[in-house]
Parts: C-alpha cells; sequence; structure tokens
C-alpha cells in the first residue's frame, strides 16, 4: 500500500529519494481538506486571480483553461499558483 485509505495521503516508501517531496503532498492535501472552506458550488468560470488556499465546487458546465472537462462537483483548491 502507497497511500492512505481514506485521504490517499501518500506513504514515505523505504529508500525512497526526496522524501520531502512526498511529505509536502500530504500536508497540502490535508490543509485544503481539514479546514475545508468552498467559496462557491455555483460559480461556473474559473477566477482569474484566486487567492492561495481559495476552494469551489464545480459545476457541470464549469469554464476555464483549469476547470472545463472536470467532473460536476469536484473540489478544486488553488494551491502554490495551480488547482
Amino acid at each position: 500500500m502507497e497511500q492512505s485509505p481514506k485521504l490517499a495521503l501518500p506513504y514515505v516508501m523505504p529508500q525512497q529519494a526526496q522524501k520531502h517531496v512526498t511529505v509536502k503532498e500530504g500536508l497540502r492535501r490535508l490543509d485544503a481538506l481539514v479546514q475545508l472552506t468552498v467559496i462557491s458550488r455555483t460559480q461556473n468560470s474559473q477566477p482569474q486571480t484566486p487567492l492561495e488556499g481559495d476552494g469551489y465546487l464545480l459545476t457541470a458546465d464549469a469554464t476555464g483553461a483549469d476547470w472545463a472537462g472536470q467532473p460536476a462537483q469536484t473540489l478544486c483548491v488553488f494551491q502554490d499558483g495551480f488547482w
């Protein structure tokens, strides 16, 4: 098993190179999920200038470079400059 069963957090594997990358990925997921706030569940256009940590539940007709084509009700959180 390479990830936790409920949150799919990555496990650090024995003799894994760059363990800090795996740990940081898990911390980013926890940061987004543990104190989850959603700005909107009805906005269908991707914001032009989101703030770090902004979260949205996507609509079925979501538009934008990163949102378009994603399933409805997908949680998108802006972290480290990316959705």
